[in-house]
């Protein structure tokens, strides 16, 4: 039987962004692999199940320093080595190394490595270590063992036709994101599931999904909630999300005096109806590719507020569906948040001309972008 691997640094990675990619394989006759670091103790492994014929728990770490993912070859390269893989799939940058170095000889044998960069770790405004420490090797790996790179946001694509980092470069709209799943809803159906989550139906609630975690950059937000809630005293933040910064954003919450106007809501499977229960989104990473959150709010008729990256440049239309603040504005933050808490009418205009631009990040959309592509390796 035809046979692919799907590589990436954590096993979530697959639940978030590739159940689409692994039914087209299913479709075409593959048995599906993957191989990632399980890091949250078997909680997605019944789904990842579901869905795949088998599970390696490979150690990766995400840091390129760590002495750790010199195991991590050492595991990943016994699993390519014993088994016959037609394509190999690398994902997030430490991993997709590591992938493209163990699976070096078996391209020998025709395996085509394909790597979707999710967001190269060099970018405009990148610090110059991120340069010249992944540059480097993403130019060097592209060419000598990579025969597809797929980029997902317009500066990546960019940047890899400019450098030249492979032969063979494409570009897809993010992942895919559920359009019947993320649909914009009633005021009757928010307010009816409002009670759901014991929210009050004239509360302003903004919801901000991720894991918990200096890149996300949520103490922004937490930081700008004495002002919002000065003029919106009921006002909500949902926190959709772990990580190993939740001690530290609460203690910010409690020290700010607004630990009841955050709401920490962990690991989430239920964020539709989260953003049916919002008014308004928001996303304050340093680094971005294309992000999910983003899409499924614009899906959902949501603005956002979001700070300067690619991956939300692209997505965002400043003053149009959104507006955006500069990282550690929190008085931009808060200005925005109360605007959009304030004009019901605006927060709605902002919301559909969000929905209007989602439809090429949808599922259906990206499956066909991933169809074309796969077209020129599936046997």
């Amino acid at each position: 039987m035809k046979k692919v691997l799907l590589t990436a640094s954590v096993e979530h990675h697959f639940n978030a962004f590739h159940f689409p990619l692994i039914d087209i394989f299913h479709e075409n006759g593959y048995a599906v692999e993957i191989a990632a670091h399980d890091v949250m103790g078997g909680k997605h492994h019944r789904k990842l199940k579901e869905k795949t014929e088998k599970i390696h728990d490979i150690a990766f770490e995400r840091s390129p320093f760590s002495l750790k993912n010199k195991e991590a070859y050492r595991q990943l390269k016994k699993v390519i080595d014993e088994n016959d893989y037609d394509i190999i799939n690398c994902n997030t940058p430490v991993a997709s190394i590591i992938t493209r170095l163990a699976a070096r000889k078996c391209r020998k044998k025709e395996t085509k490595v394909v790597y979707t960069a999710h967001g190269f770790h060099f970018y405009k405004g990148a610090p110059k270590l991120n340069w010249l420490l992944f540059y480097p090797l993403e130019k060097a790996f592209g060419k000598l063992f990579t025969d597809c790179i797929i980029t997902i946001c317009d500066e990546d694509e960019a940047n890899a036709r400019k450098h030249k980092l492979c032969k063979n470069i494409r570009r897809i709209h993010g992942v895919g994101v559920n359009s019947e799943r993320f649909v914009p809803a009633y005021e009757e159906t928010k307010q009816e599931m409002r009670k759901e989550y014991e929210l009050d139906a004239d509360a302003k609630v903004c919801l901000c999904t991720g894991e918990l975690n200096a890149n996300k950059n949520q103490q922004m937000f937490i930081s700008a909630l004495p002002q919002v809630v000065k003029e919106n005293p009921g006002f909500r933040l949902m926190l959709a999300g772990i990580g190993d910064k939740e001690d530290e954003l609460r203690g910010l919450a409690k020290n700010l005096g607004v630990e009841e106007n955050v709401m920490f809501l962990g690991f989430r499977t239920d964020i539709d109806k989260l953003l049916t229960v919002s008014d308004f989104i928001c996303a304050g990473s340093y680094r971005e590719g294309l992000p999910v959150n983003i899409i499924e709010g614009m899906l959902s008729a949501k603005p956002a507020v979001v700070s300067y990256n690619r991956g939300h440049n692209e997505l965002v239309e400043d003053g149009v569906s959104g507006f955006f603040v500069d990282f550690g504005d929190t008085d931009g933050v808060a200005t925005a948040f109360n605007k959009l808490c304030s004009d019901t009418e605006l927060c709605g205009k902002m919301g559909k001309a969000a929905y209007e631009r989602s439809e090429k990040y949808s599922c259906k959309s990206v499956e066909k972008e991933l169809r074309a592509i796969y077209n020129e390796f599936i046997k």
